[in-house]
């Protein structure tokens, strides 16, 4: 194997599939990239058998070949040259890597041993924006549970439904929702993607790229994005009816300024109790006003104030404060909206002017 290609090339080449390529004391090669240069492509590949990425590298391929070499090496390795040229050529069984000032040779593994990457056959493509479906999961895949005794929620529920995809998220303690229009119709599908998948693929999606490619087999997904291509198996099972939890009514409804909101509830944050992190929020329509409040026995207390607009009646609730940040960080609009039934039902968070996100969440119960 010999071949050709630019620093910048073969160093975001490895900087998309090194990621997942990790120390593995019973399966050695896992921590290993795989080059192949086959029919004028120069391909790099890794895997943690959960997971593979394969990525496309722009050069020249003088002998066809293939080998593996520790992927966090190689791509520190690379980072660290010059941007100019380098020819990378298996002798010997190891690799050896020239560029105009440097010569390194890398140990390696058989190309042989790798394990193989599933094939994803499937008869429809699905395509979405990169930069809506990255903003999508970023608004929701917070919630998603690490209990492993749940693994059912350890992941994102994507529902494609015609022209929509519907992501969900939960861990019990609180839900997220977010619906993306599609330009083209999709089929009907549901199915739980894996947390690690969904970082993953936060990860290599550019923002700039005009369209992701899915592909959907019985127990697994290819994401096709940025020259890379990012298989995974699926998670078995059924997720959770969420719709059922997501209050239809309220007794009190209100609207405030999201980033103002933000910073109150900060500053009260401040003053939670440890291991608790409890706010209290008080609606109060006569005032039009929401109060927020922490006390610490060892630190102090904070209240403050906000203006609102309530409608309802008068209504108070505790929340963990860490769970309504990350909620109220996902709104992108000026204003938001909270309802709540009772102290002891999930509030509603949700932009005032769109219906596209819906965040739920349990209050702690005083």
């Amino acid at each position: 194997m010999k071949l050709i290609c630019t620093q910048e090339n073969l160093a975001r080449g490895l900087q998309l599939v090194s990621h997942i390529a990790s120390k593995n004391i019973s399966l050695p090669i896992l921590s290993n990239v795989m080059i192949e240069a086959k029919k004028g492509d120069i391909k790099l590949s890794t895997t943690n058998l959960e997971m593979g990425v394969v990525c496309k590298v722009r050069g020249k391929v003088e002998k066809e070949g293939s080998f593996t070499v520790q992927a966090k090496t190689l791509s520190d390795y690379i980072n660290l040259l010059p941007k100019e040229n380098i020819t990378l050529e298996l002798v010997e069984q190891s690799l050896k890597i020239h560029s105009e000032n440097s010569k390194t040779t890398m140990k390696g593994m058989e190309a042989s041993e790798f394990p193989l990457i599933p094939q994803v056959d499937a008869a429809e493509t699905i395509e979405i924006k990169g930069k809506k479906l990255k903003e999508a999961l970023s608004a929701v895949s917070f919630a998603v549970s690490y209990d492993e005794t749940r693994p059912e929620i350890n992941g994102v529920y994507f529902d494609f439904n015609e022209k929509q995809l519907i992501l969900a998220a939960t861990d019990s303690y609180r839900l997220a929702e977010k619906v993306v229009e599609l330009d083209n119709q999709a089929p009907q599908k549901g199915f739980i993607v894996p947390i690690k998948t969904i970082q993953e693929l936060s990860r290599i999606i550019d923002e700039d790229e005009e369209q992701i490619q899915i592909k959907i087999s019985d127990n697994q997904i290819l994401f096709a994005a940025s020259g890379a291509q990012l298989s995974s198996r699926l998670i078995e099972g059924q997720y959770p009816d969420y719709k059922q939890i997501i209050p239809s009514e309220h007794k009190t409804s209100v609207v405030l300024d999201t980033s103002e909101f933000i910073n109150t509830v900060k500053r009260a944050s401040l003053f939670c109790k440890a291991g608790s992190n409890d706010i209290l929020l008080k609606f109060l329509p006569d005032a039009k006003e929401i109060h927020v409040s922490a006390n610490n026995l060892q630190i102090g207390e904070s209240e403050a104030k906000q203006a609102a607009e309530i409608d309802g009646q008068e209504n108070d609730i505790i929340f963990n404060y860490r769970f309504l940040l990350e909620g109220l960080q996902n709104i992108e609009e000026a204003q938001c909206v909270i309802n709540i039934n009772t102290n002891t039902n999930p509030g509603l968070l949700k932009p005032k002017n769109n219906d596209d996100y819906v965040y739920i969440i349990m209050p702690i119960k005083q």
